[in-house]
C-alpha cells in the first residue's frame, strides 16, 4: 500500500508553475525544472493531452500554458500523470472487494480515500506549494 505520487507528478507541477505567460522553449523549461530535454516530453505530453499546455515545434516553439493554475485541481494533475486513482483494488486482497465479502479495512479505507480525494480535488495548482525552482542566478 502506497500513498504517494511519483517524481514525475512533482515535475509536472513544477512545469505548470514555471509556465507563465507566453511560450517557454523546451530547453529552458527543462533547465528550470531540472530534467534533460529528452525526458521533458514524458512530463509534458500528459499536460498537452489534458489541454492545459500547448506544444509548438521549431525554433520559435516551446510550451505554453493554456489555462490558469486555479482551473486545475491537484487531483486532476495527479490523475493526468499517474492515471486513475480508483483502481477498484482492495488494499488487503489486491483485487476487487465485493460487497458480500468486504475486507476488514473496506469501510475505513473507503472513508479515508474519499476524504483524501475530496481535499486534492478542491486544492488548485495555484494553492499547491511548489515554486518554480528557476532563478536568474541559475541562468548565468
Amino acid at each position: 500500500m502506497r500513498l504517494e505520487v511519483t517524481k514525475k507528478t512533482d515535475l509536472a507541477l513544477q512545469a505548470m508553475k514555471c509556465l507563465g505567460e507566453g511560450t517557454l522553449p523546451g530547453p529552458e523549461l527543462a533547465t528550470r525544472i531540472g530534467v534533460t530535454i529528452s525526458y521533458l516530453p514524458q512530463i509534458m505530453n500528459p499536460l498537452v493531452r489534458a489541454g492545459w499546455v500547448e506544444s509548438a515545434p521549431g525554433r520559435n516553439g516551446g510550451y505554453t500554458r493554456t489555462i490558469t493554475l486555479e482551473q486545475v485541481s491537484t487531483l486532476q494533475l495527479i490523475e493526468a500523470i499517474e492515471g486513475p486513482t480508483d483502481t477498484g483494488r482492495c488494499v488487503l486482497k489486491g483485487g476487487p472487494c465485493p460487497d458480500e465479502e468486504q475486507c476488514a479495512l473496506h469501510l475505513p479505507w473507503s472513508r479515508a480515500r474519499t476524504a483524501l480525494l475530496a481535499e486534492l480535488g478542491r486544492t488548485s495548482l495555484a494553492e499547491a506549494y511548489q515554486p518554480c525552482t528557476y532563478t536568474e542566478e541559475a541562468k548565468a
